[in-house]
């Protein structure tokens, strides 16, 4: 696949920046062809380095920094967030980075990462204060470890056409009305965390035996009524425009595609809540370039203008409650973002799921699997 067409799949809501990364690496697109400036030194007034997901150093998510510094930052990319920690413990020392709330706690632990002074920032007051009291993401005397800059949602998206039943709950993934027409991620993270809520399980990330337990019993009955677990969101698209799918785990970047193909789709929101990511940008412990700069990037991206190109163009939400306004109320309404102070709500934010019990998720979600 061509680097152009990775670059319009994912602005096209086609791929997630994971998949970007991947599909990236397998091109043979690595870091040399993403477009960068050379490094200067750190006395250069402006000058930067953003390591961040693939797709986020698009200009117009934070074209406020070139109109006054007449240049981009410099940016390299990463894949997932482990592998920019392990990246930056091996010594590299971008000054700004993009990691979610569930890594920000494990990354400041780490030395990684530093609290921000949120009184050098223009619009942080004009971000939904709903995103900044995240758990993990404050330090103990309240200072923001990071900014928050964009959220989403996994849901179920299902086609309004073909379903009747359970249209407001996880329970329609679990609906043996629509058996063989149905689909879920193929991650513990999607599996276990759908299962739990629809169980009235809302510490998805700190699961108990008695809890985890109850949770396999509902996966394992859940099974024999999928399609398939799927990898691939691009597939899960394709199944529910051709009517092979009724109703799938999904993510915001496939309501886009499919309302632009004019399949009958919503988005729901879960009575038993919506689980929502939330990532943002942090400052480096011992980055070397311009710290005003930095400051500068960072009200750029929560700038309402580049909050609008992120939910139009991306699908996703936006940190700044300003960039609301900025969009048509039918695109908001298209995209499942017309009301993010209800979906905050509803929602179910990620935290960091300790390693061990992770272990322990991963161990029973495989173990269902395989039917053992």
């Amino acid at each position: 696949m061509e680097k152009n067409e990775l670059q319009d799949r994912l602005a096209a809501g086609r791929l997630t920046r994971r998949q970007f990364a991947r599909a990236a690496a397998a091109a043979g697109v690595g870091m040399m062809m993403v477009p960068v400036l050379a490094r200067r030194g750190a006395a250069e007034t402006g000058q930067i380095e953003y390591y961040t997901w693939a797709g986020y150093e698009e200009p117009n998510l934070h074209k406020g920094f070139a109109a006054k510094y007449g240049h981009e930052p410099n940016h390299s990319i990463f894949g997932d967030e482990e592998e920019a920690l392990q990246k930056m413990l091996s010594g590299y020392r971008p000054d700004l980075t993009h990691p979610c709330t569930y890594s920000v706690p494990r990354w400041f632990d780490a030395g990684i990462i530093k609290p921000v002074d949120a009184s050098r920032l223009q619009h942080y007051g004009d971000i939904f204060p709903e995103l900044k009291t995240i758990k993990g993401t404050v330090t103990k005397d309240g200072k923001p470890l990071f900014v928050p800059f964009d959220w989403g949602n996994s849901s179920v998206l299902y086609r309004t056409d073909l379903v009747d039943s359970n249209t407001d709950s996880w329970g329609l993934l679990f609906d043996e009305k629509y058996k063989g027409r149905l689909a879920t991620y193929d991650s513990v993270d999607g599996a276990v965390s759908s299962a739990a809520l629809l169980l009235g399980f809302k510490n998805i990330s700190t699961l108990d035996d008695g809890q985890l337990a109850k949770v396999k019993e509902l996966l394992i009955k859940q099974k024999p009524l999928l399609r398939y677990y799927w990898t691939d969101q691009t597939a899960v698209e394709q199944s529910l425009a051709s009517g092979e799918l009724v109703a799938a785990y999904a993510w915001n970047a496939s309501v886009v595609v499919l309302k632009k193909q004019g399949v009958p789709v919503e988005y729901m929101n879960p009575k038993e809540g919506i689980l929502t990511w939330v990532c943002g940008l942090a400052l480096v412990q011992g980055g070397s370039g311009d710290e005003q700069a930095a400051y500068d990037f960072i009200d750029a991206a929560t700038d309402p203008q580049s909050g609008e190109f992120l939910i139009d163009s991306y699908g996703y939400g936006h940190s700044n409650r300003k960039s609301f306004d900025l969009v048509k109320p039918e695109r908001l309404a298209e995209l499942g973002l017309k009301d993010p102070v209800a979906l905050f709500k509803q929602g179910v934010f990620l935290e960091e799921t300790p390693p061990a019990l992770k272990e322990k998720y991963i161990a029973m979600f495989e173990a269902v699997k395989a039917g053992l």
